[in-house]
């Protein structure tokens, strides 16, 4: 395994551990409003991982990278259903 690969995982787990606490310590309150700008975030993830598979020439960064569109595609799309449901409550009921 190249070193490069190693830090490409490193990353990742740390970033895992990030995303844990950074999540674990916002306020109920704040989760929707700001799933809304998660999205934008996340579709420049799976752009990242796009490029990253496009470079790589080994099968652990193909399969991650993989693993990340799958990933921050599911999470753009559970966050749009999510903000949907969420505005779908403000509106007048008729």
């Amino acid at each position: 395994m190249s070193t490069e690969t190693l830090q490409l995982i490193y990353l990742i787990i740390m970033m895992i551990f990030l995303g844990v606490e950074l999540i674990m310590h916002v306020p109920s309150v704040l989760h929707t409003p700001l799933m809304s700008g998660a999205n934008a975030i996340h579709g420049v993830v799976i752009i990242g991982s796009i490029i990253v598979m496009g470079q790589a020439t080994e099968t652990i960064p193909m399969v991650l990278g993989v693993i990340a569109v799958i990933f921050g595609t599911l999470n753009v799309v559970g966050g749009f259903v999510v903000t949907n449901r969420m505005l779908e409550m403000f509106k007048k009921r008729q």
